[in-house]
């Protein structure tokens, strides 16, 4: 008899728990102090205790690491310093054995400058077949000083680079990662053949980088705030460009779910539609502030824009760009917002790691599939990294007011005792890991029956095998301010107190699971949350 919670095979993805491993930050097997594939295939077990669906990665190809690892120089190889094509086969067979499967990341709108398509575009010279698969274009002003228009930057800082021979070369992120012109031929082919050639070595799934920004508007009109169409975000044209994806999928089985960061509901789900995209990152829920009322409105909108085309929600609450979850809800400011990131932020961690348990039970709880970021099931906060070792473009770009997204990457400890706990061998991490950091790790964790880690595993332990959870409908119970109350029909019951004191229980037959301790009258604390069943 299959479990209470199975689904078909070829509908894994509609309710799974997907992992996301940075593989730089999550474990060194060959002790350079870099986190490489066979420190992943090392820690495959501990994944499969966690208790997780699918492991997706962050590109593992070969490139300069300007902006870690999203400038690809070559997609069907492997960058040395994590390992090479054949482990990164053994790893997706060796996951898979143990029921785990694997989800590569592909950045479409650009590549690196070290690619060879860019390295003989800039050889070629202007008006070459080799430029006409980038934004190639001559300046505006009298000498052509001026950049050919006003877009910009996802990352601060200017889009346009100019090149000894006058012409300039459009990029959204950084020079070193040149725009790809969806607009060639050329382009959509080899993008189709690198999806194939990762389905044909057992990949179940792709995640798409920023997936709205492919298509560009033909004529490159300056962009002016507040006026429809975006000149670059979410052209009409992108939706020919992955119902060609989707049948590359359906020749195997496989998924995608797509970076798509778009304030409009209705546009949002057309890419989701059964000829698209299976899924789309719910940046919403992962910005939304811990209140009640923003909570629910943001819940019920999600579950209201996948409904009309049938597709699930995906719920996270942090990823390797986003302040960790314990350090941001331990903020006066509880939201995300790039914009608003600065140095020296108060924050009171033992809040803030309440709340995450809290946080963690809501999230399970919700209808639709899941992403955990690497060191979350461990309640790591964001790390202060020194300012002479950030590495992160975002810092740079932005004049150093960023402070980047590095504090959310520093390698994860496994090991309390051991030499940079555990994370490698004696070589010091990429990235430092601050004082203090070994009270996370992983095998202190596994000590401790009330550590996050363990709250993780009883959590998708019920998750898998209790009646109710994952994708479906959700009903809301009457609850008092402050207070989220909802029933998964057929299974558990979720209670979420983010009131200012203690609330009563609804009326149940067994407590399940609970992110922190019941009050002397058995009443539900602050910022504390509870499975029950009736």
């Amino acid at each position: 008899m299959a479990a209470p919670n199975s689904h078909p095979t070829d509908d894994w993805w509609r309710d799974a728990v997907i992992y996301q491993v940075y593989p730089r930050s999550f474990a060194d097997g060959d002790g350079d102090g870099t986190g490489d594939l066979a420190g992943v295939r090392a820690r495959l077990p501990y994944l499969a205790e966690l208790g997780v669906d699918a492991v997706w990665f962050t590109p593992w190809y070969v490139s300069p690491l300007v902006d870690g690892g999203y400038d690809v120089a070559d997609y069907r190889t492997i960058d040395p310093a994590f390992g090479t094509l054949g482990e990164a086969e053994k790893l997706i067979a060796e996951a898979r054995e143990l029921g785990i499967r694997t989800i590569v990341d592909i950045v479409p709108n650009h590549v690196s400058d070290q690619h060879a398509w860019f390295r003989a575009a800039l050889a070629a010279g202007p008006g070459s077949a080799e430029r006409k698969r980038f934004h190639f274009r001559p300046g505006r002003g009298e000498n052509g000083e001026l950049p050919p228009n006003n877009w910009p930057s996802q990352f601060s800082g200017r889009t346009w680079t100019r090149v000894p021979d006058g012409e300039w070369y459009l990029h959204l992120f950084t020079p070193e990662q040149p725009d790809l012109n969806w607009a060639h031929p050329e382009v959509r082919r080899e993008h189709e053949d690198v999806l194939r050639f990762w389905f044909e070595r057992g990949v179940a799934g792709v995640r798409i980088d920023s997936a709205a920004l492919l298509a560009k508007d033909p004529a490159l009109a300056d962009f002016e705030e507040g006026v429809d169409p975006h000149p670059y975000i979410d052209q009409d044209e992108l939706h020919d460009i992955y119902r060609a994806w989707r049948a590359v999928a359906d020749e195997y089985g496989g998924v995608f779910v797509g970076e798509v960061w778009l304030p409009d509901a209705e546009r949002f789900a057309r890419y989701l539609r059964p000829d698209e995209l299976h899924t789309a990152f719910n940046f919403n829920f992962l910005s939304c502030p811990w209140d009640a009322d923003r909570l629910r409105r943001t819940i019920d909108d999600t579950l209201a824009e996948h409904a009309p085309v049938g597709a699930p929600a995906t719920w996270v609450l942090c990823n390797h760009d986003v302040t960790r979850t314990v350090t941001r809800y331990g903020r006066e400011d509880t939201g995300f917002d790039f914009a608003k990131k600065t140095f020296g932020t108060p924050t009171d961690l033992a809040l803030g790691t309440r709340r995450a348990r809290a946080a963690a039970l809501l999230t399970l709880a919700l209808p639709g599939s899941v992403y955990l970021y690497q060191g979350e099931e461990l309640g790591l906060p964001e790390a202060d990294v020194p300012l002479d070792r950030i590495q992160d473009p975002m810092h740079f770009r932005s004049g150093g007011v960023d402070p980047g997204r590095d504090g959310c990457r520093v390698p994860l400890p496994w090991t309390a005792d051991a030499p940079y706990c555990g994370f490698g061998s004696e070589t010091e991490p990429w990235l430092p890991q601050p004082p203090g950091w070994s009270a996370y790790a992983a095998d202190r964790q596994s000590a401790d029956p009330e550590s996050m880690l363990n709250l993780y595993r009883r959590a998708l332990s019920l998750r898998r095998t209790t009646e109710g959870f994952g994708d479906g409908p959700l009903d809301w119970l009457p609850s008092p301010d402050g207070v989220l109350s909802f029933r998964r029909p057929g299974g558990p019951t979720c209670v979420v107190n983010l009131s200012p004191g203690p609330v009563g229980l609804p009326e149940h037959g067994t407590l399940l699971l609970r992110s922190g301790p019941l009050d002397a009258d058995g009443r539900l604390p602050r910022d504390t949350a509870v499975w029950l069943r009736a």
